[in-house]
């Protein structure tokens, strides 16, 4: 047995794959994954801006949009449909056979409609209109028009992957979105659900550089402590809001929980263990997505055993530690979540870019 069946079926966690190809769909490599134990695929500009300009898989299709008249964005579009559309038939067994827990993937609504909540909204809604899988998850950044969008798209019946959360104040408003939509909308809930993903080890990046220039001994001793430290706090709060007399009413209706995913597994730091995202962040009802490097390091000596909830206390003393040497999470947070924003809205016109040079060059 794998390490990923077993953090599956011990850990009770379900761990997706954090890439896409289509090199990986026509050459049964994804279809390999799921036999490991990946249980679910996501996607991001960045991914598709690498799997896109590496190769030449692409370029049939593409040359065949643009002899049809499609220029570079509309052909982006056909390309990313023709992929999830291949991945989600991939992954439709997972889909029926977990009772539609697992078994989805993920594609990203443009990221130059992060700050429009109703761009967002009719955005959403074209891609799963278009693709129309049960198995398919729109993903929406968690910024402030975000939170609007998975409001209102929850309330319209679909399932959303809400991505980029990088603080417990925004996760908190994450979580009470979804419930709100959930409770506006009539009849049987089962057919939605969702993942509200959680970034981690960038949290450790941007906070470490921020302790190192303070350069105190307390300082150091912080270093590598708090994006885990958050993370376990954020499934305290998920355990909270999913229960009670309000989380009842919506699951005697057929409502699914809003799993937290951990993303940003990736350990961005060498000195620090590479399986540290992945070992620490086990429990119930929560997702890791892993990119394929982590993946084989979590293969080769991860450890699986539920962590998520040890040492909950030192992880809210930490957190206050962090404040007493003059580090604002809430400000760490601003940051990220605007770095992520810009890095996405980059890659993507990269891509565009590059897409109108190579059908150029296909078509003379």
């Amino acid at each position: 047995m794998t390490r990923l069946l077993e953090l599956h079926r011990l850990g009770r966690q379900s761990p997706w794959l954090d890439n896409l190809r289509r090199s990986w769909i026509t050459g049964g490599e994804l279809a390999r994954w799921v036999e490991r134990g990946c249980r679910g695929v996501t996607s991001n500009p960045t991914i598709f801006q690498k799997a896109m300009t590496s190769g030449d898989a692409y370029d049939a299709e593409l040359a065949e949009l643009t002899a049809g008249g499609a220029g570079a964005e509309e052909s982006y579009w056909h390309l990313v449909t023709s992929d999830i559309s291949a991945a989600l038939g991939i992954l439709r067994p997972v889909y029926d056979t977990s009772d539609a827990l697992d078994g989805y993937v993920s594609v990203e609504v443009a990221p130059e409609l992060a700050h429009d909540a109703a761009a967002t909204v009719d955005a959403a809604r074209r891609l799963h209109d278009r693709i129309d899988a049960p198995n398919l998850y729109v993903k929406v950044p968690a910024t402030a028009a975000g939170v609007d969008a998975l409001e209102a798209l929850t309330a319209a019946g679909y399932s959303i992957n809400v991505t980029l959360i990088f603080s417990l104040q925004r996760y908190e408003a994450v979580i009470e979105a979804y419930l709100s939509g959930l409770e506006s909308r009539p009849g049987d809930l089962s057919g939605i659900s969702g993942v509200a993903s959680f970034f981690v080890s960038r949290v450790d990046t941007e906070v470490d550089r921020r302790l190192a220039a303070i350069g105190t001994p307390q300082a150091a001793a912080l270093e590598g402590r708090i994006a885990l430290a958050q993370a376990k706090l954020a499934y305290a709060t998920f355990r909270r809001c999913f229960s009670g007399s309000r989380w009842e009413a919506l699951a005697a209706r057929g409502a699914r929980l809003q799993r937290p995913l951990w993303a940003s597994t990736s350990t961005k730091n060498p000195a620090y263990p590479d399986t540290m995202y992945v070992d620490d962040l086990i429990g119930p009802d929560t997702v890791n997505t892993l990119p394929e490097a982590t993946i084989e390091a979590f293969e080769d000596h991860g450890t699986v055993a539920r962590t998520i909830d040890a040492g909950a206390s030192a992880a809210g003393e930490a957190l206050a530690a962090l404040a007493t040497v003059g580090v604002d999470l809430a400000e760490v947070a601003e940051v990220l979540e605007a770095e992520g924003v810009a890095a996405f809205a980059k890659s993507f016109d990269e891509l565009l870019d590059s897409l109108a040079r190579r059908a150029e060059d296909l078509t003379g």
